[in-house]
C-alpha cells in the first residue's frame, strides 16, 4: 500500500522524485561463548524522523546531520533549505509569511532584539525545532509558526572540535573558524564552550529606475531617474554560547546558559544616476553621482539559569531566570553630487536594550492517561534610542529627531495544558494561554504633539492538538490542530515619530507616491484562528511522506494605509503621510507536501538496496486574501504563490566521499498593497552543493557552493491611476567555501 500511495503521488507531482537522506545506521555486536551459539544484536540509532514521529504535536526536528551537511557558517543558509521555509533579506519566513508572523526562540526564550540568523554559526546549535501551530508553554505570537533554536548542550563524553574555513564571493576571500570544547568533570559538572568567529564580504551589481510626479502640479518637479552601480557589504563578528550543567542529584539539575553575539559591519555603495530628458520642462539629460556609506555595530548578551527537579515519577518542576543586554549603533552617509543642489546627508543613531525574565512550570501525572502542566512567565524589555538626520549641516527634523526616547515592554503569561493518552489510537493535547503585553514610551513626539504613549493588549489563546493512528501498531499518523495565535505590533509601529521621505524637500511638499511615514499608537494585535490537518506516513527504513493543509483567519490585520494629506509639526506645509492601521480581516491557506527517504525505499525497482542515495522534495502552495483591499492579487504581504525545494545526497562506495545538492524555486508574484498601489516581486531560485571527503578518522574536508544560478532580485512598485513607478534590482553572487574539521 505504501508503494502504491507513493506511486500515486509521483503521478500527481512528477517533480517529487527527490527526498531527504535518512540512512539506517546498524551495527552488529557478536558475543561468543564456548557453550552457546553466536548471538547477533541489531540496533538502530534514532533519526530526526523518529523523534518527529514521537512528538505530541506536529513538529519538525533537524539535528547535526542537517546542520553540518553543507559546512555553512550562517544559520540562515541551513534554514532556507528546509521545507516550507525561506529566508529573504535575513528575515525568516514560514508559509510565505514574514513581518513578525514567525516567532524565533533561542532555547525557548524570545530571540534578542535585532538578532539576525546570520549572526549564529550552525556549529553552535544542537538542533532546530520547527512548529507550525502554537503550544501553551510557548508564546502564541506565531501565526505562521515557531522556530526554536536549541544551543549546544554539555556532552556526555569529552568533545573537542576545530573548524577552519575559507570562503569567497567577490573581491577577496574571508575566513571563519570555530572551536568547541566540552567535557564532564568531577562532581556531576559538565560544560561546553562553543566559539566561532566569522567574516563576510559581498559585492552586488545594482540597477534602478524611478519616475516621480509623472503628472506634476504647480510647484512640483517631475523626476525620471535611472541608476546603475554596486553595493558592498563586509564585516566581522564573534559569537560564544557556553553552557554549564550541574547534576545535583539523580533527578535534580542546574544549568547556566550564556549567549553572546557581537559584530561590526560596513556597507558602501555607489551609483551613476542619469536624469532622463523631459521635453515638457525643458531640461536635458545629465549624469549625477551618488555615494553611500553605512557603518555600525551590533551586540547581544544573555545569561539564563534553569533548575529542574523530578520529585518522583509523577511530579516535576522547572524554574528559569534570565538577564540580557545589548545594542546597536549606525552612521549612514549619503553624498549626492552633480544635482542642482549637492546633498550631503548623515543619519546616525544608537539603541540600548535590556531584558529580564522569570518563568516556571509544574507538571504532574493525573491517573494513567493525563499529564497536567501549569506555568507562568514574566519578561521586561527596555529600549533607549536616539536618531538624528543632518542635511547639508542642518538638522532635518529639529526638536523631533536627536531627542532620546525610551520604551518599556512588559509581557506576562499564564497557561495550563493537558496531554491525554486517550487510547492506543488517539492522543490529545489541550491547552489555554493568557498573555498580556504592555508598551510604555516616553520622550518622543508624535503627530499630535504628545510626548508620552502607552498601550496594553491582552490575548487568550485556546489550543487543541489531536493525533490519530489508523493502525495502533503502525507508524502512520493523522495530526490535527485547532488553535488561536496572534501578532502584536512592535514598538516602531506604535511610536508616532515620523520618518521623512527625502525624495521631496520639506519646504516644497511631497506627493501621495512619496509620502512620509509615522507610527500609530492605536494599533491592536492581529488575531488568527488556525486549522491544521496533516497525514504522516513513516516508512520502515526511516523515510517520510507527509501531506497537510492549513487555514488561518486573521482579524485586525495590520497594513499600511493609503497616503493622506495632513498638517504635521515637522514641516511648514502639509505633507502626505502613511501609517499602519488595522483592517478588518484576511485569510490564508495552503497545501504542504514533503517526501524524503532512501532511494531504494522510495523506488525499489530503480535502485539496489545498497545504493547510498537519498532523496528529498517539498512543495508548498499558498493562497491568501485581504478583505478590505480589492483584488486581484490582494494577498498578504510577501507571500509567494508556491515554493518548491528538492535535493539529493550520495555516498560513494569506493571512496570516503559524500556529495549532494539542494535547490529552491519560487515564482514572481504581485501584491496589491492598497487601492492605488501594487508591488511586483521577482522570481527566486538557488542551488547549493557540497562534496565532503573523510581524511582518516578525525579529519574531513568539505567544498561547497551556496547560491548558484540566482536570478536578479528586486521589486517594482506601480500605481493604478498614475504613471509613477519605482524599480530596483540587484544581482547576488554565489559563495564558494572550503572547510576543514578536526575532531581531537
Amino acid at each position: 500500500m505504501r508503494t502504491l500511495s507513493l506511486a500515486t503521488l509521483l503521478l500527481l507531482s512528477p517533480a517529487l522524485v527527490l527526498a531527504q537522506q535518512e540512512v539506517d545506521r546498524a551495527s552488529t555486536s557478536p558475543t561468543q561463548n564456548s557453550n552457546q551459539l553466536e548471538r547477533v544484536s541489531i540496533t538502530r540509532q534514532q533519526t530526526d524522523t523518529d523523534l518527529r514521529r514521537r512528538e505530541p504535536v506536529a513538529k519538525q526536528l533537524y539535528g547535526r546531520e542537517e546542520l553540518d551537511k553543507y559546512g555553512d557558517s550562517q544559520l540562515s543558509d541551513v534554514l532556507k533549505r528546509l521545507p516550507g521555509i525561506n529566508v529573504t533579506g535575513g528575515q525568516l519566513r514560514m508559509r510565505g509569511l514574514g513581518g513578525a508572523y514567525t516567532q524565533i526562540l533561542v532555547n525557548g526564550e524570545p530571540a534578542p532584539p535585532g538578532f539576525s540568523l546570520d549572526n549564529l554559526n550552525p556549529a553552535q546549535v544542537e538542533r532546530l525545532e520547527v512548529t507550525k501551530a502554537p503550544t501553551a508553554d510557548q508564546s502564541a505570537q506565531a501565526i505562521a509558526g515557531t522556530l526554536n533554536i536549541i544551543l549546544k548542550d554539555a556532552p556526555r563524553v569529552v568533545q573537542k572540535d576545530l573548524r577552519l574555513g575559507l570562503a569567497y564571493a567577490s573581491e577577496k576571500p574571508v575566513v571563519n573558524a570555530g572551536f568547541t570544547y566540552g567535557d564532564r568533570i568531577v562532581g556531576g559538572l559538565g560544560f561546553v564552550l562553543p566559539i566561532s568567529v566569522y567574516q563576510w564580504n559581498n559585492v552586488n551589481e545594482t540597477r534602478g529606475e524611478r519616475l516621480t510626479n509623472a503628472e506634476p502640479t504647480v510647484g512640483q518637479l517631475r523626476q525620471h531617474l535611472s541608476s546603475e552601480g554596486s553595493d558592498r557589504s563586509h564585516g566581522r563578528g564573534v559569537n560564544v554560547s557556553p553552557r554549564l550543567n550541574w547534576k545535583l542529584g539523580d533527578d535534580e539539575t542546574l544549568a547556566l546558559q550564556g549567549f553572546f553575539v557581537s559584530n561590526r559591519f560596513r556597507n558602501e555603495g555607489g551609483s551613476s544616476v542619469t536624469l532622463l530628458p523631459d521635453n515638457d520642462q525643458g531640461y536635458k539629460p545629465r549624469a549625477l553621482e551618488d555615494e553611500t556609506r553605512n557603518r555600525g555595530t551590533f551586540s547581544a548578551h544573555r545569561l539564563n539559569l534553569q533548575y529542574n527537579n523530578r520529585f518522583n515519577e509523577d511530579k516535576r518542576i522547572e524554574l528559569r531566570a534570565g538577564a540580557g543586554s545589548g545594542g546597536a549603533d549606525f552612521n549612514f552617509e549619503y553624498d549626492g553630487r552633480g544635482g542642482v543642489v549637492p546633498i550631503q546627508r548623515v543619519t546616525s543613531g544608537e539603541n540600548r536594550n535590556g531584558n529580564r525574565s522569570l518563568a516556571g512550570k509544574y507538571s504532574q501525572y493525573a491517573g494513567e492517561a493525563h499529564t497536567i502542566t501549569v506555568g507562568g512567565e514574566w519578561e521586561r524589555r527596555t529600549r533607549d534610542e536616539t536618531r538624528r538626520t543632518v542635511e547639508n549641516g542642518v538638522d532635518l527634523l529639529p526638536g523631533i529627531e536627536g531627542q532620546p526616547f525610551d520604551a518599556t515592554i512588559t509581557r506576562t503569561a499564564v497557561y495550563a495544558q493537558d496531554e491525554w493518552e486517550i487510547s492506543k489510537q488517539w492522543s490529545a493535547y489541550f491547552g489555554v494561554r493568557h498573555e498580556q503585553l504592555k508598551f510604555q514610551s516616553e520622550g518622543n513626539r508624535d503627530v499630535a504633539g504628545s510626548s508620552d504613549f502607552q498601550s496594553t493588549s491582552k490575548v487568550t489563546t485556546p489550543l487543541l492538538h489531536l493525533n490519530f493512528k489508523p493502525d495502533p501498531k503502525g507508524r502512520d499518523m493523522v495530526r490535527a490542530s485547532l488553535t488561536r495565535s496572534y501578532k502584536a505590533p512592535d514598538v516602531q509601529q506604535l511610536i508616532s515619530r515620523p520618518s521623512i521621505n527625502t525624495t521631496e524637500p520639506l519646504v516644497n511638499g511631497n506627493t501621495d507616491t512619496t509620502p512620509d511615514r509615522s507610527g500609530n499608537p492605536a494599533l491592536k494585535p492581529e488575531l488568527a484562528t488556525g486549522l491544521d490537518v496533516a497525514y504522516e506516513s513513516y516508512l520502515p527504513a526511516g523515510g517520510l511522506f507527509s501531506i497537510g493543509v492549513f487555514h488561518r483567519r486573521i482579524t485586525n490585520l495590520i497594513r499600511t494605509d493609503e497616503a493622506r494629506l495632513m498638517t504635521v509639526p515637522w514641516a511648514p506645509t502639509q505633507r502626505w503621510v502613511v501609517t499602519q492601521v488595522n483592517l478588518s480581516k484576511a485569510t490564508t491557506q495552503g497545501l504542504e507536501l514533503e517526501l524524503k527517504g532512501r532511494a531504494n525505499e522510495l523506488f525499489p525497482t530503480l535502485f539496489e538496496p545498497t545504493t547510498a542515495l537519498s532523496l528529498r522534495a517539498s512543495l508548498n502552495l499558498y493562497r491568501s486574501s485581504v478583505g478590505d483591499i480589492p483584488g486581484p492579487n490582494n494577498r498578504l504581504e510577501g507571500q509567494q504563490p508556491w515554493q518548491f525545494n528538492f535535493g539529493a545526497d550520495y555516498r560513494m562506495k569506493s571512496l570516503p566521499i559524500s556529495m549532494g545538492f539542494s535547490a529552491q524555486i519560487a515564482p514572481d508574484y504581485e501584491v496589491r498593497q492598497n487601492d492605488k498601489q501594487s508591488q511586483e516581486s521577482f522570481a527566486s531560485r538557488s542551488l547549493d552543493a557540497f562534496a565532503m571527503m573523510q581524511v582518516g578518522k578525525q579529519d574531513n574536508v568539505r567544498v561547497s557552493v551556496n547560491g548558484l544560478f540566482q536570478p536578479k532580485q528586486g521589486a517594482r512598485v506601480f500605481y493604478t491611476a498614475k504613471s509613477d513607478f519605482s524599480f530596483n534590482e540587484r544581482q547576488p553572487v554565489a559563495w564558494w567555501a572550503v572547510n576543514w574539521e578536526h575532531k581531537f
